[in-house]
């Protein structure tokens, strides 16, 4: 038997030599000038007949046909659009016979590609021909008039639409964009398994809001008779550890060396999370606050289901001797590799405290931040110049004010306006995107993973594994896809566990042999 990876290395490398920059594109049409070319742009989400039929006129037309694919950062198509990302889009494409060459264009629309490549033909789609053409279309004739080409439009005999196949029918592509993903950035699950086991060697200092979160659970008994007051009977409670503190446990159960910084109260809530912590060979440093509490979320569940939640915070600002204690702790990271504000607006990072705390971080560590939206306003832009962020979607919409774009160009607007290097940008159920530092000069690159859950428990938490597991592996390879991988299976194991739990680095490797077997399949 021979162990086939499933859409494997072999589609990767029999079809991209295809798939070219713009510049080895110009030079390769230099050396066929004799050749008439024909370009065809669009976002090509899911390959259909209808596409197979304007292809195949455009191919008919000239000796050779130029596929250019919009790229992620740049899709408009509905919110969570593109289904399928670009580096997949353009191989489905290159491995269509007819089509000579792919390119991925980084610009918003095709008119500098145009320009630069100057097809003999541009082709548009029937529904483009109307004597009455759209403002983008005239543009796109205008250009390609201007240097003696010609725009024709395919027949009209198959119309179909790409948005409308997805709402039906949105295939599952969790393992294809992951393995797409390691083959574009030559990836191996052995490397993956590497990195998990380097991650005991860091120095990790994380300052945030503790949040105790406590579970009663109950099953119902009934309705009061003078009263609409619901009877329940209590089965059992349970305490978590949360908010800044969960992920600095996250960090110690992959073996790192963990130091944690943050404001208590005196009560038995602040017991609990020293005894907690000191147990898991986390060193803390805390201060208290004459009137703060610990914070506690305590929620009240019947049969399954969350009735209420209470909590138990003060989220005023810390004093002035406070904000002194915690800059001064962190002044001390200069022996760290990996500084994480986990700042979930109880009081800790305000605008007085933050340019202090920003300031105090030693050259040379990474500097990671996490701001919530929740029962507080977080802004993630408050934390510039980091060397990785990880807001949510509401997270992002807030700090941009921006309610309305889709999801690539909210990220890119995110990603320029924290002046960050990396972004992870989470997206819940539906998985994550990342922007990076970019080898090209037109921006950053988009990557794009689903959810690799197989099954979903709990998903309280899953952010804080993510952040975890994603800064030491950016830290250990200085490889936001590792770090992104790896952090959404951190985030995956949360999700499948009741009850917010550090994940434990062999939990992580578990689960990447996992995966790992699940996108194998047998050839005889």
């Amino acid at each position: 038997m021979k162990m086939t990876s499933f859409g494997g290395s072999e589609y990767l490398s029999r079809y991209s030599h295809k798939v070219v920059s713009v510049e080895d594109l110009k030079n390769k049409l230099n050396l066929i000038s004799s050749s008439k070319t024909i370009m065809c742009h669009g976002v090509f989400d899911v390959v259909h007949p209808g596409h197979l039929r304007h292809l195949s006129f455009a191919k008919s037309i000239a000796e050779t046909l130029i596929v250019s694919v919009t790229s992620d950062s740049h899709i408009k198509k509905g919110t969570y659009r593109p289904l399928v990302p670009e580096y997949i889009r353009a191989l489905n494409l290159a491995a269509l016979e007819m089509v000579d060459y792919v390119l991925i264009d980084k610009n918003e629309t095709p008119i500098n590609n145009i320009k630069y490549l100057k097809p003999n033909f541009f082709a548009k789609g029937f529904e483009y021909s109307s004597t009455d053409l759209n403002s983008a279309t005239r543009e796109e004739n205008d250009v390609v008039s201007s240097y003696g080409g010609q725009v024709v439009f395919t027949p009209g005999d198959l119309v179909m639409s790409s948005s409308l196949i997805i709402s039906d029918f949105a295939p599952n592509l969790k393992y294809e964009k992951l393995l797409s993903l390691m083959q574009f950035f030559d990836i191996t699950f052995k490397q993956l398994n590497y990195a998990v086991d380097s991650l005991s060697n860091l120095k990790i200092h994380v300052v945030g809001d503790t949040i105790v979160d406590n579970f009663t659970q109950t099953s119902l008994l009934g309705g009061q008779i003078k009263t609409p007051t619901i009877s329940v009977k209590f089965l059992k409670s349970t305490k978590f550890i949360g908010g800044a503190a969960i992920v600095a446990r996250h960090l110690r159960a992959s073996g790192a060396e963990v130091t944690f910084t943050t404001v208590l109260g005196e009560d038995q809530n602040s017991e609990f999370v020293i005894k907690e912590l000191q147990s898991d060979g986390i060193e803390i440093n805390y201060v208290t606050e004459l009137g703060r509490p610990t914070t506690e979320k305590h929620i009240f569940i019947c049969d399954g289901v969350r009735m209420l939640k209470v909590d138990t915070v003060e989220s005023f600002p810390c004093n002035q001797k406070t904000i002194e204690f915690i800059t001064r702790e962190i002044t001390r990271s200069n022996s760290k590799d990996i500084v994480i504000f986990s700042d979930f607006r109880h009081g800790i990072f305000h605008k007085l405290s933050i340019p202090d705390f920003i300031s105090a971080i030693p050259i040379d560590v990474l500097r990671v931040a996490d701001s919530q939206v929740a029962s507080r306003w977080g802004n993630i832009c408050d934390f510039k110049d980091f060397d990785l962020i990880t807001p949510n979607e509401k997270e992002a919409r807030f700090s941009t004010a921006d309610q309305d774009s889709t999801i690539g160009p909210l990220a890119n607007k995110l990603y320029n306006e924290a002046n960050c290097r990396n972004l992870i940008l989470k997206l819940g159920s539906r998985g994550a995107i990342a922007l990076m530092e970019s080898q090209i000069p037109l921006g950053p690159q988009l990557l794009s993973l689903d959810s690799l859950a197989t099954s979903a428990i709990d998903p309280v938490g899953a952010g804080d594994a993510l952040i975890a597991y994603s800064s030491m592996v950016l830290r250990a390879t200085n490889s936001l896809p590792q770090a992104m991988i790896i952090g959404s299976i951190a985030a995956a194991c949360e999700i499948e566990i009741d009850g917010n739990v550090p994940i434990s680095k062999d939990l992580v490797k578990s689960k990447i042999s996992e995966i790992e077997n699940s996108t194998r399949y047998v050839i005889k």
